[in-house]
């Protein structure tokens, strides 16, 4: 900066320059000092030094010398847990905060707490999640303490990346300007480079972009190599390695060149930042002095290396999480993030939070017994006030439907004790496992809505093979031809029509498609043969379908990348048919729609009025009068799958630990037994393994007894 020196000694600054200087000046605001100080501002540097000099002591303002007042009681307004957590100031802490324990309440406390404490409220970061929660979270700080609450900095990990990478982006190639692609974008430049390297010729086989887009984000999230997300999650695309090591390659150079960011680009290029260049580092961490977390648990490998170089230049990080609910390893979420917060920050406070004040205090000894056998976790014991309360009651079903005939009928019953639909849940670990209960639900005029996956009827592999079924019933319906002819090579839909005609012109003889030639003559003819070989004499719905799905199989793989998974729905289709004795009453009763459909999901008015559906992940931090857990069957729950995996194993126990934490008075553990797993080719029957190191004390058993016999079930 260019200094004036007058006659008299004076150095001369404009407005403009003072605000070149501070850095910080809007030109709004150096036209106003401009207009209010003499232009150049002047001041007097004296030419020579006093003979004598003397100290002038400034007293301290009152309110300077005292510490500030609180503007609330916290001592009053929380438990002493809770209170212990809010007033932590400075330093690395860790709350360990148990099912229902007012974690929210909480964090929201110690944001107020801190900006009561004087601290500036801008130098405040409060990382979430969502959008919403940051928003929830800070109007009800502010609705403590006022308006203060508004200069705090709060949103999602994504969001905050969005903001300081506009800032300071340069160092890793980022203009302020550059443009975020979401989930469409990203997998429309993905498909553009494939067909620019070639990759559009190996096949059918080759992932689609959506696909692939999957497999790039978790390499970011976990960072994890490419080649390990593959092989470990995408066995099936191994052989394709190569090409998409070299399509990852040239997505990362093309985002690079056009100023484009992907959605986990966001944080993968912020960590960049703050990893290689010191002046970023430490400028965003000395303006973000108190750094909190909510859902610590659920962070990935990303997220925790992000938290710790944000807090580059101090320890005042507080994270809040349980341990137990941690059950997003599907998504890149790592349990061993909280676990290891500790050792990423020496020093770390462990506060837990174990006052329950959501759950009986039998439904939390059930779920204190299920934690602890554990092997690795924080330990707590939640406890509540509400002592009294039913037993949790552990069901076992002679198979599926009976396990489906009690859900409705005990709703049924609790509907007419006064409990609202909308105060009752069904919980599952996974979509398929509710389909057959859909389907009771429906018969009983029971409306529902589901959360966490599709309606069975709803899913398009489940529609795929239903259409085959259907044509084999109907051949004149047009709509199930229409679907299965696109799903063949070379038919599109043009073809299709002129097929359909050709086959209502025959009266639903499809004769001629045996004769069909060119690219789709192959598919055509197979079709036709097969469902010759099914209609020549009377099959049993369950016969039909499973050989109907050996020739879907084929055209399953090509369809959908995600394939093993959908097996595994139209197996558990096939058990449901061998109820079945007619085709026509089994697909009758799949096409029947409950009265609200599932697309209301939305509607919260209506809430009250219907009950809740929804799989264990899409229930956590919800909670409900009375729940039901289904399917606690060795082999589904746990999954048969986790048998091999410690880890996965453990997840699974803290997936039913969040089940069971969401009921506030009543919960119903239900199991079926005698059902044969194509998948496995066993019989499951056993109880869930989580409950063998329960005392039976913590569970009242039932007996289902069919009306018209006198035999128990057990």
């Amino acid at each position: 900066m260019r200094s004036r020196f007058g006659r008299h000694g004076t150095v001369s600054l404009s407005a403009a320059a003072l605000a070149k200087a501070g850095g910080f000046f809007q030109l709004t605001h150096s036209r106003k000092i401009e207009r209010l100080l003499p232009t150049p501002f002047s001041y007097r540097i004296m030419d020579s030094t006093p003979a004598t000099s003397k100290n002038y002591v400034l007293k301290r303002l009152p309110e300077e010398s005292t510490p500030p007042a609180l503007s609330r009681n916290y001592a009053e307004e929380l438990n002493t847990q809770q209170l212990a957590a809010v007033e932590a100031v400075d330093g690395p802490a860790l709350v360990i905060a148990g099912a229902g324990s007012g974690k929210t309440r909480t964090l929201v406390y110690r944001v107020a707490r801190l900006i009561d404490l004087g601290i500036p409220p801008s130098s405040i970061l409060l990382l979430t999640f969502t959008r919403k929660a940051a928003q929830e979270m800070l109007e009800r700080v502010g609705l403590l303490i006022g308006l203060r609450s508004q200069q705090v900095s709060g949103g999602t990990f994504h969001s905050t990346a969005n903001l300081l990478l506009r800032r300071y982006g340069q160092p890793v190639g980022l203009e302020s300007g550059f443009t975020i692609l979401d989930r469409g974008d990203s997998e429309d430049l993905i498909s553009l480079l494939r067909g620019q390297l070639g990759l559009n010729d190996m096949g059918k086989r080759f992932p689609r972009k959506h696909t692939i887009g999957e497999m790039f984000g978790k390499t970011a999230n976990t960072l994890a190599s490419l080649e390990d997300i593959v092989l470990d999650e995408y066995s099936h695309f191994g052989n394709f390695l190569d090409e998409l090591t070299k399509l990852q390659t040239a997505y990362e150079l093309a985002k690079r060149q056009r100023q484009l960011v992907d959605y986990d680009d966001l944080l993968v290029k912020l960590l960049e930042l703050l990893v290689v260049d010191d002046y970023s580092r430490e400028t965003i961490s000395q303006a973000f002095r108190y750094i909190l977390v909510d859902e610590y648990q659920d962070t990935n490998r990303l997220q925790a290396s992000l938290v710790r170089n944000l807090a580059a230049t101090h320890q005042n990080v507080m994270v809040v999480g349980d341990d137990s609910q941690s059950i997003y390893a599907f998504r890149g979420a790592t349990f061993r993030n909280i676990m290891e917060f500790p050792d990423l920050f020496p020093g770390t406070t462990i506060y837990k939070l174990e006052e329950n004040y959501r759950s009986t205090q039998p439904i939390l000894q059930l779920a204190n017994k299920l934690i602890a056998a554990a092997p690795e976790r924080y330990s707590k014991t939640l406890f509540t006030r509400i002592e009294e309360g039913p037993l949790p009651s552990l069901v076992q079903a002679m198979g599926e439907n009976a396990q489906s005939r009690f859900i409705a009928q005990k709703i049924l019953e609790l509907r007419e004790e006064g409990i609202a639909l909308g105060e009752i849940a069904v919980l599952f670990r996974s979509s398929f496992h509710a389909f057959d209960l859909e389907l009771e639900l429906t018969r009983r005029n029971l409306p529902f809505i589901k959360r966490g996956g599709f309606k069975f009827i709803e899913t398009s592999h489940v529609k795929d093979l239903l259409a085959h079924l259907r044509v084999i019933h109907n051949p004149l319906d047009t709509v199930s031809w229409n679907r299965l002819l696109l799903l063949l090579e070379g038919v599109g839909p043009k073809k299709s029509k002129d097929l359909i005609a050709m086959i209502l012109q025959t009266h639903g003889n499809y004769e001629s498609l045996k004769h069909s030639t060119g690219r789709s003559g192959p598919g055509l003819r197979h079709l036709a043969t097969t469902l010759d070989q099914l209609t020549e004499e009377p099959l049993s719905p369950a016969v039909l379908l499973g050989e109907m799905l050996e020739y879907y199989l084929p055209l399953l793989k090509d369809q959908y990348d995600d394939y093993p998974k959908r097996i595994r729905d139209l197996e558990h289709l096939s058990v449901m048919a061998e109820r079945y004795e007619d085709l026509n009453q089994f697909l009758a009763d799949l096409t029947l729609e409950p009265p609200n459909s599932t697309s209301d999901v939305e509607a919260p008015d209506q809430d009250d009025e219907r009950l809740i559906l929804s799989t264990i992940h899409s229930a956590k931090g919800l909670e409900w009068r009375c729940v039901f857990v289904i399917w606690l069957v060795d082999g589904r729950f746990p999954s048969a799958y986790s048998f091999s995996d410690d880890d996965g194993l453990e997840e699974e126990r803290r997936l039913l630990y969040v089940a069971i934490t969401r009921a506030k008075q009543h919960l119903f553990l239900t199991y079926p037994i005698n059902v044969y797993d194509k998948m496995t080719g066993a019989v499951l029957s056993k109880p869930s393994r989580y409950f063998d190191h329960i005392p039976p004390s913590h569970f009242e058993t039932w007996n289902l007894v069919e009306e018209d016999q006198t035999y128990s079930w057990r």
